[in-house]
């Protein structure tokens, strides 16, 4: 009996097994794919996985066993510098940075190398000073009340580099090419006699954090703050808050040799005036000092990299608020155009930042990219915010939907200030492999913006007056204000209505081609542009624009006291708009090999049950990020799919391949 029941059930077994495979076919859909997407989705190489912040790594954790360890959190890498203490001098720190590099290197980790002592870049922990103090940055300050009204004294008190979270320190002029050349030598070389090996395989890039041009007031900080903030140089409290701009000893003769007037004699106009004289030399100096930061620093560094076979990255300071960028940029958009990755810094990881003031942080660097041609963008992100008011740190979904939606305007590289002991090791791999998969469809996919909004820096210049006090957008003219507030608006609104869109400065427009009924920069080609209200366009630009406008483009214009439509530009896009208005849904458009990509992503905290238009009725695919399904898509009616997303959940849809 025994034997019998053991062959029924040997026989039955058999029978079962054969009916595997058939019946995992029928409860596996077919995932139509190339290959390789689905290979780097389901193995996650390390080039798409988020990299850890790690300043001075501890000696016990420059071994191939810790580095494995971060690698089994799922992270990609490491930016790491040399330890702060002793900085750059230290020969014992820097062995244990080379063991820790070595050790990336077996682990198969990717390197950033971190190229300050702290924060703003270009000091070199104050060796730059210590070897020059006619290095420091300089400021030509406004005093009404004095006889010769024009002051020249370093900009320290009052700056950013007095009032930061890091040290009170005084700081190198980034627009004197003797600094920057010895900013570079004492760090960039430094990083290469001891790392070459390294340079262009395990080691990727360079990360250039808060460099500035300095001389504008940005208030101080909370007195619980500024207490802890270490002092390495005592501030003078005789120095007294002036209006005040950027300076440096040639500024005078480049200033003639571009435009054939007096820079000296003409000052005054840098800070007080209204008449069209005053406004253009607001504007031609404001054009110089951004050149000269761009080529002087950012291209600099630039420079230095490439010939050292890695990249430069970093990111600049409130890149959100667009009054500061004349005084601490000159513009933003051209020097992060100099970087070879350009980035941001995320202070929160709230997802509905996004549709606050978020979206500009992340759009002028990918803005940045795209307009260059090149696709890598950068972010370093972290819940600083919250931990500050005590409301971190932030959770899992919160930190992936933050992700998503940065991914959504072009961002590649995930670079973490997340403290990893304040979480499990579970929510970290899971949080590895969401970032991971969002790249492994993503990062050699190509952003498909088609609308580009005017990033009006040269009114801002003509309009932008230094104040003595906190420079706030209150403390500048109605007419500024009005421009801030339509260009701020006017990206909010896209940004809540689904719209995807690139940032485009006068520069740009001006040398844009017009391609049919389209307006191109390099590759990328788009079908309407955005002008926020009063803006008055230099004329190359203005040139352009109305032989777009005579090719039968579409120009919109934000008129004061009028209520602008944007669904002129939302019909732009055959994909990705949902059929009801869903302000907390971010939405990124992308195309790679034929397919469209969309990555949707639920801001909000309260599910969303929607469709979503498709350019093609049928064949689409939903991947989720978080758990690493692919289904396809639902759909109840033809062009749309039905999707359902719970708070902070994200979608890739995927796009039937060309016929």
């Amino acid at each position: 009996m025994n034997l019998a029941r053991n062959a029924i059930v040997i026989l039955l077994g058999v029978v079962l097994w054969a009916q595997v495979p058939a019946m995992a076919a029928q409860a596996e859909p077919t995932i139509d794919l190339p290959a390789s997407w689905l290979a780097d989705w389901r193995d996650l190489p390390v080039q798409f996985r988020p990299l850890q912040i790690v300043h001075g790594v501890p000696a016990q954790q420059a071994t191939l066993e810790a580095m494995m360890g971060l690698k089994d959190l799922g992270l990609g890498g490491i930016v790491c510098n040399v330890a702060f203490a002793d900085y750059l001098r230290s020969e014992e720190n820097w062995e244990v940075l080379v063991r820790a590099v070595e050790s990336c290197s077996q682990a198969g980790l990717r390197v950033w190398i971190y190229d300050e002592d702290g924060y703003p870049s270009g000091a070199a922990g104050g060796l730059v000073l210590e070897e020059s103090a006619d290095f420091e940055a300089l400021a030509l300050a406004y005093d009404p009340c004095r006889a010769d009204p024009f002051v020249l004294r370093p900009a320290y008190e009052h700056t950013h580099a007095s009032n930061n979270y890091y040290a009170a320190r005084r700081y190198p002029n980034l627009i004197d090419q003797a600094a920057v050349e010895c900013f570079v030598r004492t760090t960039h070389d430094a990083y290469y006699e001891r790392l070459k090996p390294f340079f262009g395989t395990t080691i990727e890039a360079l990360f250039t954090d808060e460099p500035s041009l300095m001389a504008v007031n940005i208030g101080p900080l909370p007195d619980e703050v500024r207490l802890k903030v270490r002092v390495v140089d005592p501030l003078d409290p005789d120095v007294q808050p002036l209006p005040s701009v950027p300076w440096v000893a040639d500024l005078p003769d480049l200033y003639r040799r571009c435009y054939g007037q007096d820079l000296l004699a003409a000052r005054r106009s840098l800070f007080e005036g209204d008449s069209e004289q005053d406004r253009r030399i607001r504007q031609q100096y404001w054009a110089l000092v951004a050149d000269l930061l761009a080529g002087r620093y950012y291209g600099r560094i630039q420079q230095w990299a490439q010939a050292h076979r890695v990249a430069s990255s970093g990111h600049i300071l409130w890149e959100e608020t667009l009054e500061h960028h004349p005084a601490l940029e000159g513009n933003s958009l051209k020097v992060l155009g100099r970087m070879d990755i350009p980035g941001l810094d995320l202070l929160t990881s709230s997802p509905e930042a996004v549709i606050y003031t978020g979206w500009m942080t992340a759009v002028l660097p990918a803005s940045a990219a795209l307009l260059n041609g090149g696709r890598r963008v950068m972010t370093e992100v972290s819940d600083f915010s919250e931990t500050m008011a005590g409301k971190g740190p932030a959770s899992l979904a919160e930190m992936c939907a933050t992700a998503a939606w940065q991914a959504a305007f072009g961002v590649t590289e995930f670079t973490l200030y997340y403290n990893r002991q304040q979480r499990s090791g579970e929510e970290y791999r899971a949080y590895g492999d969401f970032v991971g998969r969002l790249n492994a469809l993503l990062r050699q996919a190509r952003p498909a913006p088609r609308v580009l909004l005017y990033y009006p820096i040269a009114d801002v210049w003509a309009e932008y007056k230094p104040v003595a006090e906190k420079l706030t957008k209150q403390s500048q003219s109605a007419l500024m204000r009005r421009i801030i507030d339509s260009f701020m608006n006017l990206g909010q609104r896209m940004t809540r209505s689904q719209i995807s869109f690139a940032l485009a400065d006068h520069e740009v427009l001006a040398g844009a081609r017009v391609q049919g009924r389209r307006i191109c920069v390099g590759r990328q080609c788009f079908d309407a542009l955005l002008l926020p209200a009063d803006v008055e366009l230099p004329a190359p630009a203005k040139a352009n624009v109305r032989r777009f406008e005579r090719a039968a483009g579409r120009v919109v214009r934000d008129v004061p006291g009028e209520t602008i439509s944007l669904d002129s530009l939302a019909a732009l896009y055959d994909s990705g708009l949902p059929s009801d208005p869903q302000e907390r849904i971010a939405v990124g458009r992308f195309t790679r090999d034929g397919r469209d990509l969309v990555l949707v992503v639920n801001v909000g905290a309260t599910p969303c049950d929607c469709e979503v238009s498709a350019s093609q009725a049928g064949g689409w695919i939903v991947a989720d990020p978080a758990t690493g399904t692919m289904e396809p898509a639902s759909a109840e009616r033809p062009r749309w799919i039905s999707l359902s997303l719970p708070p902070r959940a994200t979608r890739i849809l995927i796009g039937p391949a060309d016929e």
